[in-house]
């Protein structure tokens, strides 16, 4: 594959590099905040004017469309298949979506605050997202600024609190080369906040609140998997089916992918209409199970193509989540963050 690439400049408050000392060669991690109190100021600047930045936030639209077709190309795993169990969120409210899945927000380069799609992980410490690596960095070695988690989201509400991003974790060949096999992230976010008449109240950690999903690598393609997320852009036709205001939920058959315009190594695509603005981030359940509301993260969304050319998406793209993916995951999951309130 060919790779460019790129020099790697500060984005918010820092410009450390930090390596994780166990996988140095493999995982690539970035401070998004120097501290807990840069982390308030994160806070309020989405809290603050009753969230109006929350509110006024738009979809992300980069790397929303790819061109390709669905193939029967074998997955090639680098090791054994493995699994983390899940971490079983509450039983209130009932409904069939799971409360761990949410919008991650943030500031790019143009000032303007946008939303993907993320996802609580079981983690050591119960603090983890997951969600698309260009979610959080950008391809010329950037990372975005103000980056939060608002698990189950809809309408502008946070009921369980946000939660400040306060370190990003994603593979080496993705920080450096932009390598979109190795399109994820996961973030260490501080315990969630609350904001009641002008001062921040802890919310306690992400995972005790909302549940986290259990983690995959190196599985054979399923048949079938569960896709939530929050699509809100066009189809190519211009109409527009989603809102991106409510949590959004499509199962379908998956294989892999032949791409012409995103240099990947085994992409793999899964049957589902949703668009690509908003959707990016959106979690790929293996095993979900609508009675706990839990499965088994097996991938992210980073693209969605039209195959058959009726302009309308009908398939999401994820990376392949081998055992070099649960590397970057294991070490972001034993990455304390604390309390900023």
């Amino acid at each position: 594959m060919k790779r460019m690439l790129v020099v790697l400049t500060a984005a918010l408050l820092t410009s450390a590099f930090v390596a994780a000392p166990a996988h140095a060669d493999d995982v690539a991690t970035r401070q998004l905040v120097a501290g807990p109190d840069v982390a308030k100021q994160v806070a309020w600047f989405w809290l603050a004017d009753g969230a109006a930045n929350l509110k006024n936030a738009t979809p992300y639209a980069v790397q929303t469309e790819v061109h390709g077709e669905r193939a029967s190309i074998p997955v090639v795993p680098d090791g054994k298949p493995g699994l983390t169990a899940p971490a079983l969120g509450p039983t209130e409210p009932k409904g069939k979506t799971p409360t761990t899945t949410g919008k991650v927000f943030f500031v790019d380069a143009d000032g303007q605050p946008y939303w993907c799609t993320g996802t609580a992980l079981q983690s050591l410490y119960r603090n983890l997202v997951a969600t698309a690596g260009h979610c959080v960095f950008r391809s010329n070695g950037t990372t975005v600024a103000n980056w939060v988690f608002v698990p189950d989201y809809a309408d502008g509400a946070t009921p369980w609190g946000l939660y400040v991003g306060k370190q990003a974790s994603t593979h080496y060949e993705f920080y450096t080369y932009t390598d979109y096999s190795r399109d994820f992230a996961f973030v260490n976010v501080f315990s969630g906040v609350v904001s009641s008449s002008g001062v921040l109240t802890d919310a306690g950690r992400l995972v005790d609140n909302v549940g986290g999903q259990g983690f995959a690598w190196n599985q054979p393609v399923p048949s079938t998997i569960d896709v939530f997320g929050y699509p809100a852009g066009p189809n190519p036709d211009g109409r527009r089916p989603y809102t991106g205001q409510d949590l959004e939920w499509s199962t379908g058959p998956t294989s892999t992918m032949t791409l012409s315009d995103l240099p990947m190594n085994q992409p793999i695509g899964v049957e589902s209409p949703f668009t690509g603005e908003g959707a990016l981030g959106s979690s790929w359940l293996y095993r979900y199970g609508s009675d706990n509301r839990a499965g088994y993260l097996n991938g992210v969304t980073i693209s969605v193509a039209d195959t058959d050319g009726d302009d309308r998406y009908d398939t999401g793209i994820s990376p392949y989540f081998d055992g070099q993916v649960s590397v970057v995951y294991r070490a972001a999951a034993a990455v304390w963050t604390g309390s900023i309130a």
